[in-house]
């Protein structure tokens, strides 16, 4: 059975093991330091519990995915209850301008990038990762959707919009188009070393180096205007998913790779929309329709994917094996979405 969780302490070492593969790799709010990775998921747990404060420290949250019989993490995925956590959240905005001469009798429209930090606090999906045999299965639904089940019932913590950054274009030779083509002519320092600090330390380099003046699209090389807006092909499961929840590409691209930034209303959202509160109320070994449930609330989460059958009172039976996942008991209150 798969079980999505808060990371805690004694994950440490599969996430970092993880980290280094082509599953996370993906993922720059993900650290691959000890320390760092450490941290964050001390930090998750503090804003579970409640001891963080969106006025204080903004929430930011971990989540891991585990193979119950064996113990294995097999994925992470993270919401950041206030995106740029207390700085500026940075991201290019697409625009055009008109260039036109009345003399010449020539009209021209020129696309433009503004650099922008609009998206400055609200919440963000982020820290997506999971092992490359497990897309296009459940648990890669399962885990992409926990989250927002989890927001359902901790409404109070997040903004009435939401954001995901989708990773750009990356060849095969690791060299990024659009990085290579901008970015890299402003830091010392190549693509994954940039997209390591954006995703850990203050973002304040990112303003100190970056252009403050408009981007004009057309002094950029072909394959960067080419990968403007595209997601790497790792990701494309992912984007393809978050487009079904409800999340669609708006004008704003990552300011390094230009990879798509999805937005979303929170309360539009399939999941939170399709869910629902129920009672726990018996066992039900049947095969009945396969639904997301979750139970538990802040670090008490639990979620996972299980046939169910509702009584004629709108109470749930689920199997044994659900009960013990979930860490419930009968008359438990516990939120179900449909696969």
């Amino acid at each position: 059975m798969w079980l999505v969780r808060p990371a805690r302490p004694d994950d440490l070492d599969q996430i970092l093991a993880m980290a280094g593969t082509q599953c996370a790799r993906l993922s720059s709010t993900l650290p691959k330091q000890g320390d760092a990775l450490a941290y964050k998921i001390e930090q998750s747990l503090a804003s579970f519990s409640g001891r963080i404060s969106a006025e204080d420290d903004p929430p930011r949250f971990l989540f891991v995915l585990e193979n119950t019989k064996t113990g294995d993490i097999a994925g992470t995925a993270g919401i950041d209850a206030r995106a740029g956590n207390g700085q500026p959240f940075y991201s290019y905005r697409r625009d055009a301008l008109i260039h036109a001469s009345h003399e010449l009798g020539v009209s021209r429209r020129v696309e433009v990038l503004y650099p922008s930090h609009s998206l400055t606090d609200v919440s963000l999906l982020c820290s997506f990762s999971i092992r490359p045999e497990l897309q296009n299965t459940d648990a890669f639904e399962l885990l992409s959707r926990a989250r927002i089940l989890f927001i359902a019932d901790h409404r109070e913590w997040f903004t009435s919009r939401m954001a995901v950054e989708i990773q750009g274009v990356q060849l095969e030779d690791g060299s990024v188009p659009f990085w290579d083509s901008l970015g890299r002519h402003f830091f010392d320092m190549d693509f994954e070393t940039a997209d390591q600090y954006s995703g850990q330390l203050s973002k304040t380099f990112i303003a100190e180096l970056m252009p403050p003046n408009p981007i004009y699209v057309t002094l950029l090389s072909e394959a960067a205007q080419k990968a403007m807006g595209q997601p790497h092909q790792i990701t494309v499961p992912n984007f393809e998913l978050l487009q079904r929840e409800g999340f669609q590409p708006g004008s704003f691209l990552d300011i390094f790779d230009a990879g798509p930034v999805l937005e979303g209303r929170t309360d539009s959202l399939k999941t939170l929309v399709t869910s629902h509160p129920k009672e726990l109320h018996g066992s039900n070994e049947a095969v009945g329709e396969t639904c997301l449930i979750a139970a538990g609330e802040r670090e008490q989460f639990r979620c996972t994917l299980t046939p169910v059958a509702e009584t004629l009172d709108d109470k749930l039976k689920v199997p044994v094996s659900t009960w013990k996942a979930l860490n419930s008991t009968a008359g438990d209150r516990v939120r179900i979405a449909p696969l």
